[in-house]
This record gives C-alpha cells, sequence and structure tokens, in this order.
C-alpha cells in the first residue's frame, strides 16, 4: 500500500496510522462523549414544546447559542451532520419561510453569511451546505419552526460510516464547538 495522498488531500495531515503504537483487536469504536450532554438531559423537549422556541430562554451555553440578533438567532445543532453545523432560526415561531416577514429573512440571510465566515476561519472549512427543509414530509426534523442549516464540509471529511454503518464521527465536542464560534463571531455584528 502506498503513502501517496490523492490531492484532495494535498495540506492535509492525513498520515497513515499503520506507524501508530497499537495493539488492534476486532472491535470498532466510535467516541461521542458530546451525546452524554443529551443523554444526561433527557433528550428533546416534549413534542408539544418548541425546541427553537425554548432555545432563546436559555442561556447561550445550554441551549448551544453562538450568537443572538434582532429577530434571528445562531445555535448548533444538538444532532450534527458535521461539527460546527449551524442553524439559523427566527425568534418567532413560524413554519415556512414564505411566511418569514422581510426584516426576519434579511437577517437570516446576513446571519448565514456571518456564520459562514466564522465557521471559515474557526474550522478551515473547504465547503457549505446551506438550506431549509420545509414540512415534515420534505426531511424537517422540526417542521413547525422555520431554520436554516448552515453545514460546513471539508475535503477529508467523507467516510463509510454514513453510508455502511448510518453513524457520523464527530472530531469536536459540541460545547467546544459553540465556544469557538461564539468566541470568533464579529462584536457589533449587527445581526
Amino acid at each position: 500500500m502506498s503513502d501517496e495522498l490523492p490531492d484532495e488531500f494535498a495540506g492535509v495531515d492525513a498520515r497513515p496510522t499503520s506507524s501508530y503504537a497499537a495493539a488492534p483487536d476486532a472491535f470498532q469504536r466510535l467516541w461521542t462523549p458530546h451525546r452524554m450532554a443529551y443523554i444526561a438531559a433527557g433528550g428533546q423537549p416534549p413534542s408539544d414544546e418548541c425546541p427553537f422556541c425554548i432555545a432563546p430562554t436559555l442561556s447561550d451555553e445550554d441551549a448551544l447559542i453562538v450568537h443572538r440578533g434582532t429577530h434571528a438567532f445562531v445555535l448548533l445543532n444538538l444532532f450534527p451532520y458535521n461539527s460546527g453545523h449551524l442553524l439559523v432560526c427566527p425568534y418567532r415561531h413560524v413554519a415556512l419561510y414564505d411566511d418569514a416577514t422581510e426584516a426576519e429573512i434579511d437577517e437570516i440571510a446576513r446571519l448565514t453569511q456571518t456564520a459562514m465566515r466564522v465557521v471559515r476561519e474557526t474550522a478551515k472549512t473547504d465547503g457549505f451546505n446551506i438550506g431549509m427543509n420545509q414540512g415534515r414530509v420534505a426531511g424537517a426534523g422540526i417542521a413547525d419552526h422555520l431554520h436554516q442549516h448552515v453545514v460546513p464540509r471539508w475535503a477529508t471529511d467523507a467516510n463509510f460510516f454514513p453510508i455502511i454503518a448510518e453513524t457520523k464521527a464527530l472530531p469536536q465536542l459540541l460545547g467546544d464547538v459553540r465556544r469557538a464560534v461564539a468566541d470568533a463571531w464579529p462584536v457589533g455584528d449587527p445581526a
């Protein structure tokens, strides 16, 4: 096997683990310590409570909020596709994008741009997936409260876990990501 890496890994520390000191066994391990906070808290709120309406009533740390604007706020996704997966939500409980006010749409757009800049700076991303799932049939996990996903992507983030094992490996704890993004958010940002 060659230690030569494809071009897409240029500049990335992706050394093979064959030279590491270890005694291999038959077990595969997926470390997900961030999940302990979710398990200890008892999971999602009751179905009649909206987590995006509850979040702004909590501390930033408890709600994983990285920025509070006038009409919308930004928080980490509790079930991220990748580390740094952010959600941009209006404060108002509104389900669909076409029901949002112009002020909400403007601030969601500006917060999304700022989120991209901050995550690019803090996590050195190569790209993003950005989008909204409108309605449960379209894949919205919380269909009753509008939210836009900002998912950072890296050239090296694809592996077999999501395809074969329906598992996503996340290398950072949610609290650590929240702190890094919140600390890097521009001071005085009007959005």
